[in-house]
């Protein structure tokens, strides 16, 4: 089992210290910020595997939150929440979360997710060499996409679907086989987070009113278009 340093964002102290005993139990480092402000200053201080991170907080909204820590750092981000709408899970992964749990949540669950993220692999196993799919240069070394001379940001998923797919442009992936590619074999979520992550990917790097780079193959999965 590997051990991780974790954030833990959360306000509720009953919450905050239900979650670090779980991951104290799991082996793993913990450090607890109640606010925003305490969790960018700790985000500042130390280099976290994991961000455990509350949606609902005393100085704003969480989503902001897990914005700014995506574009600061590569952790993964578990999403540990009482909103349990589908509007606030898309936009969560939209966002760069990597998971979504809903409160109430049993101890073994969310043990277990912490585990899956933490074997996930944070690159796609995939070819090195620069490619050009369309107009968009992919550089898996450098993890840079540039279109038109220009860097785009894209997050690690974003990254690591676009890899997988560019680097066999003839192979149309199943969503469970991206699932298991990008997110590795122990993730525990169904595959509409492919989707999610597809569309977000697609707004970055398509040009408007050409096909799409990413293709949908009905029935099947997702491709690149040749």
């Amino acid at each position: 089992m590997r051990e991780a340093d974790v954030l833990v964002v959360e306000d509720a102290p009953e919450f905050a210290q239900m979650v670090t005993a779980i991951l104290r139990k799991g082996g793993h480092r913990v450090r607890t910020a109640t606010t925003i402000a305490d969790a960018v200053e700790a985000l500042a201080a130390t280099a976290p595997d994991l961000i455990v991170l509350d949606l609902t907080l005393p100085d704003g909204d969480g989503l902001d939150l897990c914005r700014t820590i995506r574009e600061r750092s590569n952790a993964y981000i578990l999403v540990l929440s009482g909103r349990d709408d589908e509007i606030d899970k898309l936009l969560g992964f939209k966002l760069g979360a990597d998971d979504y749990v809903t409160k109430p949540f049993s101890p073994r669950e969310l043990a277990a997710r912490v585990e899956a993220l933490l074997r996930r692999p944070r690159v796609a196993e995939t070819t090195s060499a620069e490619r050009m799919v369309g107009h968009v240069t992919v550089r898996p070394e450098a993890r840079e996409v540039e279109i038109a001379g220009q860097l785009v940001d894209l997050t690690r998923i974003e990254f690591d679907l676009l890899d997988t797919l560019s680097a066999s442009p003839k192979v149309v992936f199943t969503r469970a086989q991206l699932l298991e590619r990008v997110w590795g074999p122990d993730w525990y979520a169904d595959d509409h987070v492919v989707d999610v992550h597809v569309a977000n990917l697609r707004k970055k790097i398509d040009r408007p009113g050409a096909k799409s780079v990413v293709r949908t193959v009905r029935g099947v999965g997702y491709g690149i278009t040749t």
